[in-house]
């Protein structure tokens, strides 16, 4: 692990490695190599080469290996290099062309168990009750 100047620190996967079993950091984490298990981190980059069999849960994820789970995220970018087999739920969403995704994607909803009243036609694109989708080319 490196440290930064901020007093988080950054841990890397290798392309080498093959962990079986879950991963819980608080640091950001780095993924390149082989995860069966499900992660829980801060912040999560995956690596084109990488391949994550379970879920994922990040406050913000970057993926561009193979994941075969269920991810949730507040801020997902899922790149062209992504292959992605399972359900999606997240706050703002990101999508590459070329990007493959099997599963549903969910907005998150603060209050989830709550009805909420249908959206009026002025209201404003990203406003916090609107999720919010970027087409990346």
């Amino acid at each position: 692990m490196a440290s930064r100047g901020n007093n988080s620190t950054f841990s890397v996967i290798g392309s080498d490695v093959v962990i079986k079993g879950d991963i819980s950091a608080s640091a950001d984490l780095h993924v390149d190599g082989t995860v069966e298990g499900d992660i829980k981190c801060a912040s999560l980059v995956q690596g084109e080469t990488s391949v994550v069999s379970g879920g994922i849960e990040a406050q913000s994820a970057r993926l561009a290996g193979k994941v075969v789970g269920s991810i949730r995220a507040r801020e997902l970018v899922v790149l062209k290099s992504a292959r992605i087999e399972g359900d999606v739920q997240y706050d703002a969403l990101t999508i590459e062309q070329g990007a493959h995704v099997e599963g549903r994607f969910a907005h998150s909803r603060p209050n989830q168990g709550q009805a909420k009243a249908p959206a009026a036609a002025g209201d404003k694109p990203g406003s916090p009750d609107k999720p919010e989708l970027t087409l990346a080319g």
